[in-house]
């Protein structure tokens, strides 16, 4: 195809996600295939107890990205990067950003990583007798409000990460529906606020006496293909200040990373679900009909287009795994070996297939952070072997990986057992799959279903939302997003499907016999190390 020819014309797609390492801007055409991308590298800090990133991190992040992707164009096809058929923001999802009237942030961004909400989501679950995870939006103001924060008089509007980057280049307060059913629950009938509990908790707290309704100041909620605005003079000014690019450019909802996996896999329709695993991992499994019961492990969100969705998350993923190979790449670089970071990668994560399928009695816990889904509120780095065992580098990196799918496989146990779900396919997506099949073999034991991983697994949100982008201003007016996807994007996809082998399902058995047994410990550790 004449990518230059389409770029020229505008006949190209931009999707840019934060993820919460690296924010990704990814173009696509006519095909629907990444044609160019652009990154920038950033990290949470740890601020008064708080993580969170700083707006002037948000911002110089976004422009960075974007400038990033410039230069590829620039360099693939030799023009300018000027005109563009759509485009949309997404990010990682829940937390609280709240703005007064002049949208001034009042509050330091509270990201989903924090667990200090515990209080408020305890309550609001009760109250609404639906599971309201820590992480979401609606507990930190909550939480602010048992806390009686300072800020909660002046408060005007909160939002999500992808709310706020939509509206700085839109001036429009709106949420697709998959980010905001991670802020407050969603009327999947209605595509939109539930309204009974939005009453429930207007009347929690009218004794308070604030000068805002909660359904005032949360954002417009908007499906898949809606008009979420134009780019402005102003955001088109903030993201390119080199001032190539040209306002106009309609935009699509903004969305979380969730529901772009799902829509990057294809994982839109009932009985399809998805794995993201990178920093966090979770799956998603899109419901034929609702839960028997409450479970607290459980979030139910929707996707894109409002169907509902069975929700693990756990918060931690392959962070310990990226610390170590780190480790290993300056043991190298200390004897003078230079060590390149993908090829370090693909080294050390095909040595645990070598391993021993229980990873030879190593035990790892990979907390960052706490797991509400084996109730640990906080979370430091563990490893455990037993000392008449060796200790070799392949059960090392096989422990290590079977650790990033620990949480999520003890997570799954609830749907898959408990609650009977039947699932036809599961596509894994994010970081753990760029190295082939290894990530994608443990998964399908973890999981204990098959696995299938698409060519671009590894472009993830970022081409999930140019996807979005894309479908906002193509489709026809009878066209649904699950038959866009369908027919138009995936028709022709190139995929590898593997299903669980008795060895390393025994194996990852054995291995959750001891994680298991192991948990006290962990988080006997975590109080240990932190007091």
């Amino acid at each position: 195809m004449d990518y230059r020819k389409m770029i020229e014309e505008g006949r190209v797609w931009l999707g840019i996600e934060f993820g919460s390492t690296r924010i990704k801007a990814v173009l696509i055409g006519p095909d629907h295939q990444p044609m160019a991308s652009g990154s920038h590298t950033w990290a949470d800090k740890l601020e008064n107890g708080v993580w969170t990133y700083s707006l002037d991190a948000i911002h110089e992040g976004f422009r960075d990205c974007y400038r990033d992707l410039k230069e590829e164009v620039k360099r693939l096809y030799g023009v300018t990067l000027r005109r563009l058929g759509g485009m949309g923001v997404s990010a990682m999802m829940h937390g609280y950003l709240p703005f007064d009237a002049d949208m001034k942030l009042l509050a330091p961004f509270r990201t989903w990583r924090n667990t200090i909400t515990g209080q408020a989501a305890d309550e609001l679950t009760e109250k609404m007798q639906f599971n309201i995870p820590q992480r979401w939006s609606i507990s930190h103001l909550h939480q602010a409000v048992l806390k009686d924060e300072a800020h909660l008089g002046q408060l005007r509007f909160f939002t999500t990460l992808a709310g706020y980057a939509h509206w700085l280049l839109t001036g429009e307060k709106v949420l697709g529906v998959g980010d905001a059913a991670g802020m407050f629950p969603i009327d999947s009938d209605r595509c939109d606020w539930d309204a009974a509990k939005l009453d429930l908790y207007e009347n929690l707290i009218a004794d308070k006496g604030y000068p805002w309704k909660l359904r005032d100041i949360l954002p417009k909620v908007l499906a898949a293909g809606e008009n979420a605005g134009t780019l402005t003079e102003t955001g088109a000014r903030f993201l390119d200040p080199e001032g190539d690019l040209e306002p106009g450019v309609p935009l699509c909802p903004p969305e979380g990373d969730a529901g772009t996996g799902m829509v990057a896999t294809n994982s839109i329709a009932p009985r399809t679900g998805n794995v993201s695993a990178g920093t966090s991992i979770f799956a998603m499994i899109v419901l034929e009909k609702a839960l028997k019961r409450l479970h607290r492990e459980i979030d139910m969100v929707t996707t894109p287009t409002g169907k509902p969705v069975a929700m693990v998350h756990c918060n931690t993923c392959t962070s310990d795994v990226n610390a170590w190979i780190r480790l290993l790449g300056e043991v190298l670089e200390a004897y003078g070996i230079p060590a390149n970071r993908d090829e370090l990668y693909v080294r050390f994560y095909t040595l645990a297939l070598q391993g021993d399928p229980d990873a030879g009695g190593l035990t790892t816990f990979n907390y960052y952070s706490g797991e509400p889904v084996t109730e640990t509120e906080d979370g430091v780095p563990m490893l455990v072997r037993r000392p008449d065992q060796p200790l070799t580098l392949a059960n090392f990196m096989r422990a290590h990986i079977l650790s990033a799918l620990a949480t999520l496989s003890i997570g799954m146990e609830t749907l898959t057992v408990e609650e009977q779900v039947g699932i036809d396919s599961v596509l894994g997506h994010g970081g753990l799959f760029k190295t082939p099949v290894v990530g994608q073999r443990l998964l399908a034991a973890a999981i204990g279903c098959p696995v299938t991983v698409m060519e671009t697994a590894g472009e993830g949100g970022a081409w999930g939302i140019a996807l979005l982008a894309a479908y906002a201003t193509e489709h026809s007016e009878s066209e649904t997003l699950d038959r866009y996807l369908k027919e138009r994007v995936f028709a022709e996809a190139n995929t590898v499907t593997l299903a669980p082998e008795k060895e390393d399902r025994d194996g990852m058995a054995a291995y959750l016999e001891r994680y298991r047994a192991l948990i006290p410990a962990e988080r006997a550790a975590c109080k240990a190390v932190k007091g």
